[in-house]
């Protein structure tokens, strides 16, 4: 009977053992899922703080491609302000036209480049005067024999003619 109380003392010590090492696993895994839960709180955190940069900076990238289509725009519909060809509605008296030496007063069209001579003495600087448009940059008025001929400056391209302006 001693072997047999001994036995069932030594099974219920280690039984006891047994659970008490359960609920310490049950605990240390409960810990270890907080543990788990709170790292997985703190990636989500900085997941949402690097989306909301790249949203943010994704923002401004959409904000200054809309600024610069907006200014293509802007530009698009002041370069299309100059019609092409265009009979002027008024005309001046701007004193008596003498083409460049070796030039004769001729029809000028969109397209076509204006000789350099033009760009010296024929340059139409009192534009408001006659009723023009001040010219974009990089473009002059240049007059031609009654006409008024809008030209890049660097090139000659003619981008506008103004037939008619003066007398």
């Amino acid at each position: 009977m001693k072997k047999f109380t001994t036995a069932a003392l030594a099974a219920l010590i280690a039984a006891g053992s047994m659970g008490v090492a359960s609920a310490a696993d049950a605990q240390s895994r409960y810990e270890r899922n907080d543990r788990q839960e709170q790292r997985q709180d703190r990636r989500d955190d900085r997941r949402d703080d690097r989306r909301d940069d790249r949203s943010d900076r994704r923002d401004d990238r959409r904000e200054w491609r809309q600024d610069n289509r907006d200014d293509r725009r802007e530009y698009r519909q002041d370069v299309r302000a100059y019609d092409r060809w265009q009979r002027s509605e008024r005309r001046y008296n701007a004193g008596r036209y003498a083409p460049p030496r070796g030039y004769h007063v001729r029809q000028w069209s969109y397209g076509q480049r204006i000789p350099s001579y033009y760009s010296r003495g024929y340059v139409v600087n009192d534009y408001s005067r006659y009723g023009l448009r001040a010219p974009p940059r990089g473009y002059h008025y240049v007059r031609s024999g009654n006409d008024v001929v809008l030209a890049a400056v660097a090139g000659g391209l003619i981008t506008a003619v103004i037939a008619g302006l003066f007398n």
